[in-house]
């Protein structure tokens, strides 16, 4: 079977924003305009293509990635819709991880958020090149110019202005394109037939100043655009897209769109934007692995005749057909029914169906080639972060980091039959959502489970009570401590000697353990020389170490932000094994944690709250009294105030209510996890007091 649209027509992109900014809004527009959907689907009315979980539909909001494949103008464009809820924010990291480029959604209104901002970052470290398209130009206080700038000054982008809106608020008609030089009227009520025509007399010296200044921004980002500009000579619209294209996919400048999504205004130059701008899966560098057995360093052109590479960015349980596991493929091809190989877990694995996914919906498929995303049947031993590849020619692709969770309730069946069911869907939710833990208290024998935030957790009880129908009952929400030590610990040492009838328990560690940088977790060091321990000993060592910070000597909270070097010890010919090691390094630790002036550390929230300005004074207050610090305060359109704060996650609970009821229910805000930080030693007492 030979493709169906050579390589160079394909796009995999990724609709990002921060929630509410009209990601999904403007998805189903794309659908209808590119014929997949005969009908345009609402959020508010909960018909939407991508939002088509319950929950997602009862709430408005999107809470799983979906991934959807439409056609443009002779091009492919595979699009994932992603959630905009910080609590959610495992699934935009691992659609970005697999996607070529992206579309950042702003709110006119609001301009740059700070969900924008985070996800903003996680594409600057994916290195995914993005186009904005600023939405909502039809609400009252929205500016296109404010927009920008906040793009420029918050996200330290490069934006570039191919539009500029004709009209704005109520009055947004269109958009004059500053490239083709023409201007675009959507008089239809579905939009479906743009309206090409001349520049307006009333704006064409706006129109001739900004095309200008646009000129000069791409030349700045592209040399041989430069070079053409410096000499005077004339500058085509396809010179122009040209050398804009080359900007984008060098990370170099951001071209931005604006529109009305709602209104169906904006769409269409927005999927041109798409295919002129945003890069095939040629124009990217060829990904990069090492070699699983030798550690070399290994690359896969993204060609249909190499071997094959791809990467599982999600996996999901379906009710109706089993474990999905979602594929993005850099190289090679996959075909029904092959073995591959698993080179995470050094697994053989059988391919079953493959199928195109389209939301919940899906059609089979004979194979999915370079530069595809689909999903796989069969795949029982992967999981997200996997590379799957041919295993004559082994490769191992960088994994996907998620955040740790920071919030934690305590779970449990309400009757004896539900219990295996619960075990059962807890397994299956944690295989799908890499942010989600469940783990065992040892001490009072409760299911703990751990994520995001109190919506993450309530989003995963209600999908356990609906799709897996198990009736359970849930604590109170627990705020993820953390442990560390204040002072380092030199030549912490153990040796740990058992005698029995037959052969004895022989293993002696000497470690160092030292404070480290915040956010930087447990590291552990082999400093042994002239082996003093042999080298089969250190993983044991190690997994000792690790093991014992699983629960810290204040409260059994984690151990963290820590550096471990095992720096001497001793061994028995006859006695010294694994087992023996481990628990010295783990006796040793203890000790050293024990010695190192412990304290505890919680979980720093990234606070935004919009205000109207009477109400300034009293939030500012309401976020001091609840240990905040107030980063900056900036005047928004509409005589509302936007403040920034750090605030810790254990004050943060009820504070929805407090707001609502100190602003008549017109303040609003988000919070994000930033990061740890030490407890004042009055608040973790009464922590610790509590726990015990």
């Amino acid at each position: 079977m030979s493709r169906r649209l050579p390589l160079e027509r394909v796009r995999n992109i990724g609709i990002i924003a921060h929630i509410d900014a009209g990601k999904t809004t403007t998805t189903e527009r794309i659908l209808f305009y590119t014929g997949k959907t005969h009908r345009i689907g609402s959020v508010d009315e909960g018909t939407t293509v991508t939002d088509w979980m319950e929950q997602e539909r009862e709430r408005g909001i999107t809470i799983v990635s979906a991934a959807v494949t439409a056609e443009w103008k002779g091009t492919q464009i595979n699009i994932i819709d992603t959630p905009g809820h910080i609590d959610f924010t495992a699934e935009v990291q691992r659609s970005l991880r697999v996607l070529d480029g992206g579309v950042v959604i702003f709110d006119a209104v609001q301009g740059v958020e700070p969900q924008s901002e985070t996800v903003w970052r996680q594409a600057d470290r994916y290195g995914v090149p993005r186009i904005c398209y600023i939405n909502k130009m039809d609400r009252v206080g929205a500016s296109y110019e404010r927009s920008i700038e906040m793009i420029r000054s918050r996200l330290g982008a490069n934006p570039v202005a191919v539009q500029i809106p004709i009209g704005v608020e109520a009055d947004f008609r269109g958009v004059v394109d500053l490239i083709e030089e023409v201007a675009i009227f959507w008089e239809d009520d579905l939009g479906k037939d743009p309206l090409y025509v001349p520049v307006p007399d009333e704006l064409l010296e706006r129109f001739k100043a900004e095309r200008e200044h646009m000129i000069e921004q791409i030349a700045e980002a592209d040399d041989a655009l430069a070079v053409q500009y410096l000499e005077g000579k004339e500058i085509t619209p396809q010179d122009l897209k040209a050398a804009l294209r080359r900007a984008v996919i060098a990370g170099k400048a951001t071209p931005v769109f604006c529109g009305s999504s709602l209104r169906n205004k904006g769409v269409q130059p927005l999927l041109d934007g798409i295919v002129e701008y945003l890069p095939s899966p040629l124009d990217i560098p060829p990904v990069r692995g090492v070699h699983p057995r030798t550690g070399e360093m290994v690359e896969r052109k993204a060609e249909d005749n190499a071997p094959l590479s791809a990467l599982v960015f999600k996996i999901v349980a379906d009710p109706y057909m089993g474990r999905l596991a979602y594929l993005r493929i850099y190289s090679g091809k996959l075909v029904q029914a092959a073995t591959v190989y698993n080179s995470t877990r050094d697994k053989r694995e059988r391919i079953g169906r493959l199928l195109r996914m389209y939301a919940d919906r899906r059609e089979d498929i004979a194979e999915l080639c370079a530069g595809d995303i689909g999903a796989v049947l069969g795949l029982r031993d992967s999981f997200t972060g996997d590379t799957i590849c041919d295993a004559s020619h082994p490769i191992l692709l960088e994994s996907i980091v998620f955040p740790e969770p920071v919030i934690s309730v305590a779970i449990e069946p309400k009757t004896a039959a539900d219990q295996d069911k619960m075990a059962d869907a807890l397994r299956k939710l944690a295989e799908e959502d890499p942010t989600f833990r469940v783990r065992a208290d040892e001490e009072t024998g409760q299911t703990i489970i751990s994520g995001m935030g109190e919506l993450h957790l309530e989003v995963l009880v209600d999908r356990m009570l609906r799709e897996y129908r198990v009736q359970a009952r849930v604590g109170k929400p627990q705020v993820s401590y953390r442990e560390s030590i204040s002072v380092p610990v030199m030549g912490s040492e153990y040796r740990y000697v058992k005698q029995t009838g037959g052969r004895g328990m022989y293993g002696h560690v000497v470690l160092n353990v030292e404070p480290a940088e915040p956010g930087s977790g447990l590291r552990f060091v082999n400093a042994i020389r002239g082996g003093v321990i042999p080298a089969e000993f250190i993983p044991a060592v190690e997994k000792g170490v690790r093991e014992a910070a699983e629960s810290g000597v204040l409260a059994g909270y984690p151990v963290t932000d820590v550096i471990v070097t095992l720096v001497d010890g001793s061994y028995h010919e006859v006695d010294s094994n694994e087992m023996a090691f481990k628990m010295a390094a783990s006796i040793a630790f203890k000790n050293a944690v024990q010695r190192g002036e412990p304290m505890l550390q919680e979980p720093i929230m990234k606070v935004e709250v919009i205000v109207p300005e009477e109400f300034l004074g009293e939030i500012i207050g309401q976020l001091n009294a609840r240990r905040g610090e107030i980063l900056g305060i900036e005047p928004r359109p509409g005589g509302v105030q936007s403040v920034r704060a750090f605030v810790p996650l254990a004050e943060m609970f009820g504070y929805a209510t407090d707001l609502r009821s100190a602003t008549q229910g017109r303040g609003a805000f988000s919070m994000e996890f930033d990061h740890y930080a030490r407890v004042p030693e009055n608040v973790a007492r009464a922590i610790l007091d509590y726990v015990r």
